[in-house]
């Protein structure tokens, strides 16, 4: 694979994963758009969900301690604040993965990989954040969450399985239509990718080990570190944005980005 396709790749899986712009769709076009791009395989995908989770385990070390504590605590049936957050963070994510797992059987994923369909849900999606962003915030959020708030996001968080919805642009989207801040939102968002980032680095790694893919170590370590370092900068510049603008630059994008790829549609297609 050439060295600049896995320098892209990585730059997009670390960028894409945590803004609202679906990181699912930047990778399936990567290669439609550069004739002697070849799909990337199980060994890179494995390395670049690598790096972006370390880079949000990192930013948000407190929390991931916090999640941590709490998994201890849910074992040892300890009631306390951080098994509480352990609980909600695992009931938000229970929804994704049973759909996840209907759409793998039934190899639903495939036949939506196309971009006449990231470029609508990109458009549609991008116009729901649009109005959940103009939403009253009457809530700060993780410190007022419940279980009907944890159930909600976390409902909506299954859309993401369409390649262009984005995971982190509809959990923040539901975060905002029941009224948390925009910082909150996009925290809460963060901490759901832990679980969601880990299951699809763990079966992309199932992948690799059943179909006995030839491991390029190399490429994986430098599509790793430059997920992990173009993740951090996302996040940092993601959290700083949230307490001073609207998500309308993304809104804009993401309209933009959509109707582009209905326009060439056909030729990306063909290529």
């Amino acid at each position: 694979m050439p060295i600049i396709q896995l320098i892209v790749l990585a730059i997009i899986q670390g960028i894409t994963e945590f803004l609202p712009i679906s990181s699912s769709a930047h990778l399936i076009l990567a290669p439609l758009a550069v004739d002697d791009w070849s799909d990337q395989g199980p060994l890179i995908d494995v390395a670049a969900h690598v790096g972006s989770l370390g880079a949000v385990l990192l930013y948000f070390r407190n929390e991931t301690a916090m999640l941590f504590r709490g998994g201890v605590d849910t074992l040892r049936l300890k009631p306390s604040d951080d098994r509480t957050l352990f609980l909600y963070i695992a009931a938000a994510s229970i929804p994704l993965f049973a759909l996840a797992f209907v759409f793998v059987k039934f190899d639903i994923v495939s036949a939506l990989r196309s971009p006449v369909v990231i470029g609508w849900t990109s458009i549609i999606f991008g116009g729901l954040l649009w109005h959940a962003d103009r939403a009253p915030t009457s809530k700060q959020g993780l410190d007022r969450i419940g279980w009907r708030e944890a159930l909600m996001i976390g409902a909506a968080q299954m859309l993401a399985l369409v390649p262009g919805v984005s995971r982190s642009g509809i959990t923040m989207t539901a975060a905002r239509y029941l009224g948390w801040t925009r910082s909150e939102a996009a925290r809460f968002s963060m901490l759901l990718a832990i679980p969601s980032i880990s299951a699809l680095g763990l079966f992309a790694g199932i992948d690799l080990v059943r179909e006995g893919a030839q491991a390029d170590m190399v490429g994986a370590l430098i599509v790793a570190v430059l997920s992990f370092f173009s993740a951090l900068a996302a996040i940092a510049f993601l959290m700083r944005l949230t307490q001073k603008i609207s998500f309308t630059p993304f809104v804009v994008y993401r309209v933009v980005f959509g109707i582009i790829l209905l326009i060439f549609a056909g030729a990306l297609a063909e290529g």
